[in-house]
């Protein structure tokens, strides 16, 4: 064990890189991510002043057949760079998998194979020092043994702890082999550190659990023998006496011990199943009972990231290191979340525990993972980098690591809040109750919306509600935005962060008639808005429309295509869009179309299923495709966004292109109302005093932040369908 000689934790890094089988297929994240066929990448993260990266140089990736023929050309490059740009490497070899074709976790020839391939590998890399040769492998024995999820599938105690031993001794049959090369080589092993709680009835399931947990550092460590409380049970799940002892004579205690954790890591057991959705729904031999969340039911400060790692330094008395820090949630949670685990790490550093490094996991974000990469959804969180579009985008997160590394305070109102994990509950879900403020603090910058009767400003307020980002929703009567000395008024008053304009001139059809009026509210009030924001050193979104464009390019409508719009809406969203450029070119412009809420009921397919839920026709147009954009997801995409300092013009809709009439029928379809009752008809049917154009689909070259339209019509129906209820199919 390295004494440690540093004044403070590091900041580390890592990229998620789980190359996992399900059946007979392989889930690649690094395939999925790009980094795979992009060395470039290091060089970003290298910007971010970490000190060390945990690296996957992967078994299947490098030699999925013989060690003789593997190909190491894509580590070369990748491990000289890293050592050009002064940053350590951690190597793994495997996460979460079971090796190539030709073994598995059960395989008990797979130890000497892997540490065949690790004693290939530190041959040719006799300068890397940190090793995890297989990451957490007492949750990928669960995942894989217990639970079914991946390769071999196996659900039962035999083979969950015969893939947890196979892995362990791999592990030290590995570190075996690469201290042949390297003496002072390092292991650094990670495992998913979590508390389980239970009611009185099955408190004996969540003893059996929290001695579980510590299995796969414990026979590291060479401490099960007969007078540890695992060895009849471990005895009792076919692991004979020899392979146990195996590990007492050959311990391989960890240098560093790798601690990752979650806020679902940590579980409670409910026999009262009825209380939760079914999915929630398991048991043992004795009782049917739920594995939920604890943060449902349990004070997080009994589970906090402090508790877990002074259980570890009390157990085991090494080096610890956070070595994943990530969650799947909105950016201002995702700040909150990882500057916790950094100043955790620094308070129990102070207080004489050795914690060595907290590390910013997911890097480039991950798939899939809210299905523990059991599908192919494309199911995206992004990380420190977001890869949705032509390059890597920096979010708020690289911000918060550069302030680290450089010992530098970070500010950002969204700071201000705790994280929902310390909250009451677990609700996240916007109420349909709105109020004009929520979570305002003294000397704390709110978020000011201006628009508090429509849809979209509304909507804010919900959502910031929601994620406990303190706001101000500002009413027409206390601020008409084409008043310049009003707005100066309000933004010196509430001295906000930023601004969103959620207010503007929204009927298309009466706008023909009103040109002056449309124009002040919807070019000139957004101008007046970027000018005194520029004043006022307060960023600004605001919102522009699909009807900039002319509809004759009959292809999905990027952000650099040129604008023609041909109504007098259109206009004055094309004259806002040069005017607010002109005036703050950080501005976020968002460009949208065909709003959708659970909260409104005069949207087009709200009053579709509405008429059609009676029995009655309801006519669309057949002819003009547009993109449809659900309002939640707009809003949350919009916030994180702002919260990113992202800045331009982006388009923002739902994926995917429809018509009016295809729409009306894709939503009553999954309403379980009739679709033979919405007929579509040409758009000159309908005699509407402003032109449209006839495709108007958004597409972008920035990154599709936005889930698929299928997806949102789902979660539109869940949250508005009940209204529907009696009505039948005919």
């Amino acid at each position: 064990m390295d004494i440690n000689t540093q004044k403070s934790p590091e900041l580390w890094a890592g990229i998620e890189c789980t190359i996992n089988r399900v059946g007979e297929q392989y889930f690649s994240q690094m395939e999925r991510n790009g980094h795979l066929d992009r060395i470039e990448d290091l060089e970003l993260f290298a910007a971010l002043g970490i000190k060390k990266i945990r690296y996957p140089v992967l078994w299947e990736q490098i030699a999925a057949g013989k060690i003789a023929d593997a190909d190491w050309r894509w580590a070369d490059e990748r491990l000289y760079k890293l050592q050009e740009l002064g940053i350590d490497p951690i190597v793994g070899f495997v996460h979460h998998g079971s090796g190539p074709r030709h073994t598995s976790l059960i395989d008990a020839d797979f130890p000497d194979k892997l540490s065949t391939y690790a004693a290939a590998f530190a041959a040719r890399y006799p300068w890397v020092k940190y090793y995890t040769p297989v990451n957490e492998p007492l949750t990928t024995a669960r995942f894989s043994g217990l639970y079914g999820h991946w390769f071999p599938h196996g659900k039962n105690n035999e083979t969950f702890a015969r893939a947890l031993v196979v892995q362990c001794k791999a592990v030290i049959r590995s570190m075996q082999a690469i201290r042949e090369y390297i003496p002072d080589a390092q292991l650094v092993q990670t495992e998913d550190i979590c508390k389980i709680f239970s009611t009185p009835l099955l408190a004996y399931q969540a003893a059996y659990e929290n001695e579980r947990r510590w299995l796969s550092l414990d026979l590291l460590c060479g401490s099960i023998d007969e007078t540890h409380k695992m060895w009849p049970i471990l005895r009792s799940y076919a692991i004979s006496e020899e392979e146990l002892q195996w590990f007492s004579q050959h311990p391989c205690p960890p240098d560093i011990i790798g601690v990752n954790h979650y806020p679902t890591s940590s579980r409670y057991l409910d026999e009262q199943c009825d209380s939760y959705p079914e999915h929630y729904h398991g048991g043992n031999l004795e009782y049917r009972y739920a594995d939920v969340e604890a943060l449902r039911k349990v004070d997080y400060n009994d589970m906090s990231l402090y508790v877990l790692l002074k259980e570890v330094w009390e157990r085991y008395q090494l080096p610890i290191a956070v070595t994943e820090a990530h969650i799947c949630s909105g950016r201002e949670e995702q700040l909150r979340w990882l500057k916790e685990f950094w100043d955790t790490g620094q308070l129990l550093f102070r207080e004489g525990v050795d914690i060595r490094a907290v590390t910013a996991w997911s890097l480039l974000g991950s798939f899939d993972w809210n299905s523990l990469v059991t599908r192919d959804n494309g199911f995206y969180e992004s990380g420190v980098f977001d890869i949705r579009g032509q390059y890597r985008r920096p979010t708020a997160l690289a911000d918060l690591m550069v302030c680290l590394a450089e010992n530098k305070l970070f500010e950002h109102p969204v700071m201000a809040s705790q994280g929902f994990w310390r909250r009451t509950g677990m609700a996240r879900v916007p109420d349909a109750a709105v109020n004009n403020s929520c979570c305002l603090k003294d000397g704390i910058a709110p978020l000011l919306i201006i628009g508090a009767t429509g849809t979209l400003g509304r909507s804010f307020a919900r959502h910031c509600a929601a994620r406990h980002i303190s706001y101000r929703l500002i009413s027409r009567q206390e601020l008409d935005i084409t008043d310049a000395a009003g707005i100066d008024r309000i933004l010196s008053e509430h001295r906000p962060w930023a601004v969103v304009n959620a207010a503007g001139y929204v009927q298309i059809d009466a706008a023909e008639d009103n040109a002056g009026y449309c124009f002040q509210v919807n070019a000139v009030g957004p101008a007046l808005l970027a000018a005194a924001c520029k004043r006022h050193k307060a960023q600004l979104l605001t919102f522009s429309s699909d009807q900039v464009f002319d509809g004759m390019l009959n292809v999905p409508y990027l952000e650099q295509d040129i604008v023609r719009p041909i109504n007098i809406y259109g206009k004055s969203k094309a004259a806002s869009e040069d005017k607010v450029q002109q005036l703050l070119p950080e501005a976020l412009i968002i460009r949208t179309s065909a709003f959708f809420s659970p909260w409104d009921s005069y949207n087009f397919i709200t009053k579709a299923l509405q008429t059609i839920a009676c029995g009655e026709i309801f006519s669309a147009a057949n002819d003009i495709t547009v993109s449809p954009t659900y309002v939640p997801d707009l809003v949350d995409t919009c916030l994180d966004l702002l919260i990113d300092h992202d800045s331009g013009i982006r388009h923002l809709a739902n994926r995917g292109g429809i018509t009016w009439a295809e729409l009306a029928r894709s939503a009553a379809a999954v309403a379980g109302l009739d679709t033979t009752l919405i007929r579509g008809v040409a758009a000159e049917t309908f005699s509407l005093p402003a032109r449209r154009p006839r495709f108007s689909v958004l597409s972008t070259e920035k990154g599709m932040l936005m889930p698929t339209l299928d997806d949102a019509l789902s979660r539109y129906h869940q949250a508005h369908g009940y209204r529907y209820a009696a009505a039948t199919i005919r």
